[in-house]
């Protein structure tokens, strides 16, 4: 045979592993409203950048009369590419092959592209869209899901990696996303969870819809599963591509700088975002986009414990993390679930040498009896140990209230924060004025002729001698109390003077924080 005759042999056989499951599994998934597993990838990465890799990989099946079917690159595709110029490894499940589900091969083939990532030192994007595990393959489905989860553990702080869930995702094969640094879902379209809703049924008695028991709403909102929430697949693969712009592309690298931009100060004057009544709420996002570059502000798990705010800005160019109490939701307390969201996001800031900025207002620590059965005592250690363990620079700013153990817990001097700023209408205490002088004047308060008039009378005394920033600012806890128009200079004058940090921790294997 000729080398022409080779090549059109090639590209006939390319063509046809190019069909996936064939125009009718093609047109079932369009009509679901799902693009089909290479046009994801198409859509994700920069035009003719993306180079796959084993498309011609067999499945290794054989029971079953499983050797008598053909599976298009076994129901996934691998290869690189870029996203705006930033280096990729990508895989990308198809669903219209065998419903994308993963046997022996299927799951070599994703391993192998996460060994490429690890090797060359670039961020790893899987699109996930299966049925699960290949049950024709008995135990080497399961196997293969094992090897990819030890691959995401190895990987974990050492390159990106983001989980894409673009249709089914069931039994063991959530946890891959789970072990992931970002995971995105589209509404409508992803589905997480271990048991589906038949085997609830059958178990339990109890009927639930997919969507209910493990659509993208359901983890965006109650279980934080999921980091960012999209309307349609298009949404999805824009807020990839703006995530790639801030993160580096591993743990020996810095994220690249941007041109320097002032904040929209037209749109968001700092000192105006801020009630004088200590009591009233505001967004701490506007404060945020008051400091950063451009007022861009990237917000990560937007619709979870919306008492916290976390996610990436710029400031002189340069990617820095953002932590801030949001008073518009519970007064910005810490609960459960804003200590465990803000601690994952601060320990991914710290892995990729991203420097954090903290927002501190808040009453304290969520009280009650859910709370504390929910195991906020744990949940609320994973704030204080992940600030604590963090090397890159950290800068505070107390704008209102911190009182109590939420003080401490917002990166305080005490948890070694390199700079601690606050505004003059700072509280710094242990608790509020009006329950530390219930406590402190309780006798003389109980014992007056108009207690109400004595107690008003206390309450004053306490703010003006403890209410502000100044008794910690003279026991040097607080670094300067700085007018609020003046954040911006501050933060980014401290965080230019640490650039070049260097803390050495305890030499041990590693640390066991409060799971």
């Amino acid at each position: 045979m000729s080398i022409k005759q080779k090549t059109l042999d090639l590209k006939m056989r390319m063509q046809n592993a190019l069909q996936g499951g064939g125009q009718k599994a093609i047109e079932k998934q369009v009509a679901m409203g799902k693009m089909t597993a290479r046009e994801r990838i198409i859509a994700l990465l920069d035009p003719n950048s993306f180079h796959e890799y084993d498309l011609f990989v067999e499945h290794a099946a054989r029971d079953f009369d499983m050797d008598k079917k053909h599976l298009p690159g076994d129901g996934v595709i691998t290869g690189t590419g870029t996203i705006s110029g930033f280096p990729v490894c990508i895989f990308a499940q198809d669903f219209t092959v065998a419903g994308g589900s993963l046997g022996l091969m299927h799951a070599r083939k994703i391993t192998k592209i996460m060994d490429h990532a690890m090797r060359l030192k670039i961020p790893l994007i899987g699109i996930n869209d299966s049925g699960g595990a290949r049950i024709q393959e008995g135990v080497n489905s399961l196997a293969g899901y094992g090897e990819i989860f030890f691959r995401n553990t190895q990987a974990s702080g050492v390159i990106p990696q983001i989980s894409v869930i673009l249709g089914p995702c069931a039994g063991g094969a959530v946890y891959s996303p789970a072990l992931t640094d970002f995971v995105f879902v589209v509404d409508k379209i992803s589905k997480m969870f271990i048991t589906g809703p038949e085997v609830i049924k059958s178990v339990l008695g109890e009927e639930i819809s997919m969507e209910e028991l493990g659509g993208a709403r359901v983890h965006s909102e109650i279980t934080g599963n999921a980091h960012f929430f999209a309307n349609s697949e298009a949404e999805c693969f824009d807020q990839i591509k703006k995530l790639v712009s801030y993160i580096p592309w591993n743990n020996t690298k810095k994220a690249d700088p941007f041109p320097k931009k002032a904040p929209k100060t037209r749109q968001y004057r700092i000192s105006n975002i801020i009630p004088t009544d200590p009591r009233e709420p505001y967004d701490v996002r506007d404060v945020i986009r008051s400091i950063s570059d451009d007022s861009d502000f990237f917000e990560v798990q937007e619709l979870f414990a919306a008492n916290i705010v976390i996610g990436f800005g710029r400031l002189n160019g340069e990617t820095i993390g953002f932590v801030a109490n949001q008073p518009l939701v519970l007064a910005g307390v810490l609960d459960v679930d804003s200590s465990d969201k803000a601690a994952r996001f601060i320990r991914h800031c710290d892995a990729f040498n991203i420097p954090l900025v903290t927002l501190v207002d808040l009453p304290g620590y969520l009280p009650g009896i859910d709370q504390e059965h929910a195991g906020v005592i744990r949940h609320g250690a994973k704030i204080l140990y992940s600030y604590s363990e963090a090397t890159v620079p950290k800068i505070t700013v107390i704008l209102r209230k911190a009182y109590g153990g939420g003080y401490i817990a917002m990166c305080s001097r005490h948890l070694q924060a390199d700079f601690v700023f606050a505004w003059p209408t700072a509280e710094i205490a242990v608790m509020g004025p009006e329950g530390a002088a219930n406590i402190i004047f309780r006798s003389e308060i109980m014992n007056a002729d108009d207690p109400e008039e004595v107690r008003r009378t206390k309450v004053e005394e306490y703010k003006q001698k403890f209410a502000n920033p100044y008794v910690a600012a003279a026991h040097g806890y607080i670094d300067a109390v700085i007018e609020p128009s003046e954040t911006r200079r501050f933060v980014i004058h401290a965080l230019d003077i640490s650039s070049q940090k260097s803390e050495k921790s305890p030499e041990k294997k590693h640390g066991i924080p409060p799971f």
